[in-house]
């Protein structure tokens, strides 16, 4: 972690105002998981562990969600599995920052990967900016998520549905904003996200929730064939 201090200085104000503004969104849909979770009959401490352990927001309204209607455990896991794979093809994108230091560091690396930070980091021009920027993001949002997941689940049911407030938009805007000097720069890249981007809208009225983005990674064929 010395050397991400070392490299702290080489983010600017913009990023680290982005940085705070995801973590704000995060937050206030933790606080809906947790308080949606304990309203629909679970105890406190689910919400809170399965945050700290999976950590991925789309996997667990859908895990909670299966067990809320009746569903098994190994169901829900199952769902949350499934939803999460795509993480898969994220860590290869960051290879070079959770590629160094030692194991116990790369395994937590590999634990802060999501969608925000991955973005983050591949928007930022140079490996030093990647990494900075990769675990600032990592950290914060971790943090954000979990302490809000666990102010949600003690409020219980009285925050209600925080999906009124518009943020199901928000953290799509964020993300296109952040990959688009990807897209400016690399042709691959474009048409890889163009294929994706198509067959996510396909699949979307007939799939359940979160699968439409897991089965847009069909894109990366795209480049693959092309090289």
């Amino acid at each position: 972690m010395r050397s991400l201090l070392r490299t702290s200085g080489t983010l600017d104000s913009g990023l680290l105002r982005d940085v705070a503004l995801v973590c704000l969104a995060s937050g206030v849909v933790g606080i809906s998981f947790g308080a949606i979770s304990v309203a629909g009959g679970l105890p406190v401490w689910v919400p809170v562990v399965m945050s700290l352990v999976v950590y991925a927001g789309s996997a667990q309204f859908s895990a909670v969600g299966i067990l809320l209607a009746g569903g098994g455990p190994f169901a829900a896991a199952a769902t949350g599995l499934l939803l999460n794979t795509r993480t898969a093809a994220f860590s290869l994108a960051v290879a070079d920052v959770l590629g160094r230091g030692p194991w116990p560091v790369r395994l937590l690396g590999a634990h802060l990967v999501t969608d925000e930070t991955v973005a983050f980091a591949l928007a930022q021009p140079t490996p030093a900016r990647r990494r900075a920027a990769f675990w600032f993001s990592g950290l914060g949002l971790y943090a954000a998520w979990n302490l809000c997941v666990l102010g949600g689940a003690l409020a219980g049911g009285a925050i209600g549905d925080t999906g009124t407030f518009g943020l199901d938009a928000a953290f799509p805007a964020v993300l296109l904003a952040l990959v688009l000097p990807a897209l400016r720069k690399d042709s691959g890249v474009r048409r890889a996200a163009l294929a994706g981007a198509v067959v996510a809208l396909a699949v979307t009225p007939v799939v359940p929730a979160g699968v439409p983005v897991l089965l847009a990674l069909a894109g990366l064929l795209v480049v693959g064939r092309a090289a």
